[in-house]
């Protein structure tokens, strides 16, 4: 006996792809980017996705259910630390990772912050960097101040980047311009640290590392010997 055919699904049927959870997170994603992390509701997600807003509730619970779910999809572009290396190589690398994923989202320090639920890919970066300091010999308690350090770093760094108006690109002009504007013969030490920011190399990168390495420097100090 000959099978009907089967009828396509309304999406494929409309030629609009599947919807489901990730497709929406990264809808939420892509328009936080846009437009800024206020801008992200379910009337607004609908639009972009072409559906009605109540059908986004059949993948994610609520809005703040996107929001652990967008904070958690950044983390996952961070570098999970690894144990195959040593800890201060594996835990600077996984930072800068860090800080390059945040810059890219900058709505997500805040955020990621804010979030009480960690996502899967939270916990399996903390629980790495957990393990490679200890793997290192930290004392527990100094694993947990150091995870501390180093996301007030991370995650503070990127807050202050943001609310910064120039990049290594235009901080030269910007500081030359700071730089005249001080009364003469008032603020020499001001002075003094504008004309070196217009005329040296640099940026927020370089920037950031340096204040990681101090971090990382401080802990090697700190680890007991064998």
């Amino acid at each position: 006996m000959t099978k009907p055919p089967t009828q396509p699904t309304p999406a494929a049927a409309s030629g609009r792809m599947p919807l489901h959870r990730d497709r929406v997170l990264q809808a939420a994603v892509a328009l936080a980017d846009e437009d800024g992390l206020d801008a992200v509701s379910m009337r607004r997600l609908g639009q972009q996705l072409r559906v009605e807003a109540m059908s986004l509730y059949k993948h994610v619970a609520n809005k703040d259910d996107i929001l652990d779910g967008i904070a958690d999809l950044v983390v996952g572009d961070f570098e999970v630390p690894s144990g195959d290396i040593d800890w201060k190589t594996a835990v600077r690398r996984s930072a800068i990772s860090a800080h390059q994923a945040l810059v890219r989202h900058p709505w997500a320090s805040s955020l990621i912050e804010s979030r009480r639920n960690a996502g899967p890919a939270r916990r399996r970066y903390l629980d790495a960097l957990i393990g490679v300091l200890a793997g290192a010999g930290f004392p527990m308690p100094i694993v947990i101040r150091a995870i501390m350090a180093l996301d007030s770093h991370t995650y503070g760094f990127v807050l202050q980047e943001m609310a910064w108006s120039f990049d290594s690109e235009n901080a030269p002009e910007m500081a030359t311009a700071f730089a005249r504007s001080l009364p003469a013969g008032e603020y020499p030490n001001l002075l003094a640290m504008a004309e070196m920011t217009a005329t040296a190399p640099g940026g927020a990168a370089v920037d950031f590392e340096f204040g990681l390495d101090l971090i990382l420097d401080g802990l090697e100090r700190l680890r007991p010997t064998p």
